[in-house]
């Protein structure tokens, strides 16, 4: 089974949906939304990453969070919530969350004493990105190297964890995509082509391509007409072994691949 994360934004910026469920009232509608159509885990982030994305300090980020976090746990929803700062990880901790998302992949020393403490239920998305920053940008980065990179890095995280006394089934990768990758469409297509390759190395991978600015580039269309794109580039992450797909339309996701999965196993 491909399980879905479903993208849940608390921003004002994010580039798909940003500023459409800041508040907790619309956010949990949508929540729900999300649930029905499937999803299995909700991903809420309350500060976006995108190259021109506004800095939002702790204590806005938890504002956010913690009435929607709170409520979703109350439902008994799965909740992961998606930050870089290791402050927001221990007090979602604290509230009982499922898994933590980092797009710094837990570099940080501050991160990885979070990590540390963190409650043993929790499990980790460690994302790997090639500026090692906070943000993605618009550097236009090519292939080369790529794919030995990514395979360094979850060499070089998984041993990290492990010194931290997190067991390997607690981890997934996330091996970046669009921007964090690279400007240009190609370094995304690149990781895509080699995934298999790649779940063989890293094991278990979440792949989040939702929308994303390769979508647009393949396509040349604009962030509200790149589902069917992001549908295409999603089955093929399934069919070459992606564990997790994080998405902002769980049910096109389920139906699609429920449909692939029965024509695959027809007599």
């Amino acid at each position: 089974m491909v399980g879905t994360f479903a993208i849940l934004n608390l921003t004002r910026d994010s580039f798909s949906d940003g500023g459409r469920y800041l508040l907790p009232e619309p956010a949990l509608a949508h929540a729900e939304r999300l649930l029905a159509a499937g999803a299995n885990v909700l991903d809420v982030g309350a500060e976006s990453t995108h190259p021109d994305a506004e800095d939002v300090p702790v204590d806005e980020e938890l504002r956010r969070l913690v009435p929607v976090v709170q409520a979703l746990l109350a439902r008994g929803a799965e909740v992961s919530v998606d930050t870089r700062k290791p402050e927001v990880m221990t007090a979602m901790g604290a509230l009982g969350v499922h898994w933590w998302n980092d797009v710094d992949g837990f570099r940080s020393p501050a991160a990885m004493a979070a990590v540390a403490a963190a409650p043993p239920h929790v499990r980790f998305v460690v994302m790997f990105h090639r500026n090692q920053a906070s943000r993605a940008d618009r550097r236009e980065l090519g292939v080369d190297g790529l794919l030995t990179d990514l395979e360094a890095f979850v060499e070089e995280r998984r041993s990290a964890f492990a010194a931290a006394g997190v067991l390997p089934q607690r981890l997934v990768f996330d091996p970046g995509m669009g921007f964090f990758l690279g400007r240009e469409a190609a370094p995304s297509l690149h990781v895509l082509h080699h995934l298999k390759h790649l779940v063989r190395t890293a094991g278990t991978l979440l792949v989040s391509v939702s929308r994303k600015s390769f979508v647009g580039e393949v396509t040349g269309l604009p962030v509200g007409e790149r589902g069917p794109g992001s549908l295409a580039a999603e089955l093929w992450a399934a069919r070459a072994g992606a564990s997790w797909i994080r998405t902002h339309d769980p049910a096109a996701f389920r139906s699609a691949w429920a449909v692939e999965t029965a024509i695959a196993r027809a007599l």
